[in-house]
């Protein structure tokens, strides 16, 4: 699903890990590396240039993606995917700072969901 998704998005891929931890675990990454001190649910560290096939680690929190869930009031699988897809779009350049970015996200997020689940 994530390869179909780079695929449609004319993005190739050299390497990319997947590395599910804890909030505490994902935390600490994001003050040192960061400088955010907030609980997140991905955080996704590219090497590649721009154009470049991505190489790229993703950390991904079980906890707050089994939180989310939750609080959004969808399954968990729903979830893990809908944050596994907004990493893959980070790596295929798009961003989520401001409002039309973040609905643009949404936009996209919502298509791989409908094609995949």
């Amino acid at each position: 699903m994530v390869l179909t998704l780079f695929r449609q998005e004319e993005s190739k891929i050299e390497h990319i890990n997947y590395i599910f931890c804890t909030d505490e675990y994902l935390l600490g990454l994001n003050q040192q590396y960061l400088s955010h001190d907030t609980l997140t649910d991905i955080i996704t560290f590219h090497y590649h240039r721009q154009g470049q096939p991505v190489h790229s680690d993703v950390y991904i929190s079980w906890d707050r993606v089994k939180e989310n869930a939750q609080n959004f009031k969808t399954t968990y699988r729903r979830e893990l995917h809908r944050v596994i897809f907004h990493g893959a779009l980070h790596l295929c350049g798009y961003k989520d700072k401001t409002a039309k970015d973040q609905k643009l996200m949404r936009q996209m997020e919502d298509k791989y969901l409908s094609l995949f689940l």
